[in-house]
């Protein structure tokens, strides 16, 4: 029975990059990464009564997410750009409660106007160890 069999999902950031992409189009990818990752992240940091099993399948889904999505941001040459879309990279780690990697990517960005709206967003990046 077709309906009893489970297909593994399959998310976007799983998706192969057929040509290289301009910078408009990776900040694109990146925001969409991000925003169909971010119930994954919330998954992971929030306590939840999810089985063990459940949260490391929801764990590893927030991870690849969060590397393709820097590793897309990697490629960005406009920094005006890249900042943007790093920005939407340190939403998705503190959703996650990665504070860590949130503030290793917070310190990558250079614009000052982006770096306010983050720090609006997440005061904890502006405390703690650099």
């Amino acid at each position: 029975m077709w309906w009893f069999s489970k297909a593994e999902r399959k998310d976007i950031w799983d998706d192969p990059v057929a040509q290289p992409l301009d910078d408009i189009e990776a900040a694109q990818r990146i925001r969409a990464i991000c925003r169909e990752a971010a119930g994954c992240a919330e998954a992971v940091g929030s306590p939840s009564n999810r089985s063990p099993k459940k949260q490391q399948i929801e764990r590893e889904r927030y991870e690849r997410a969060a590397k393709a999505a820097m590793e897309t941001a990697m490629k960005i040459s406009d920094e005006l750009v890249r900042d943007s879309a790093v920005r939407e990279i340190v939403g998705l780690c503190m959703k996650a409660n990665n504070i860590k990697t949130g503030r290793a990517l917070f310190r990558a960005i250079h614009a000052s106007s982006i770096k306010a709206e983050v720090l609006k967003e997440h005061p904890t990046l502006a405390a703690g160890p650099e």
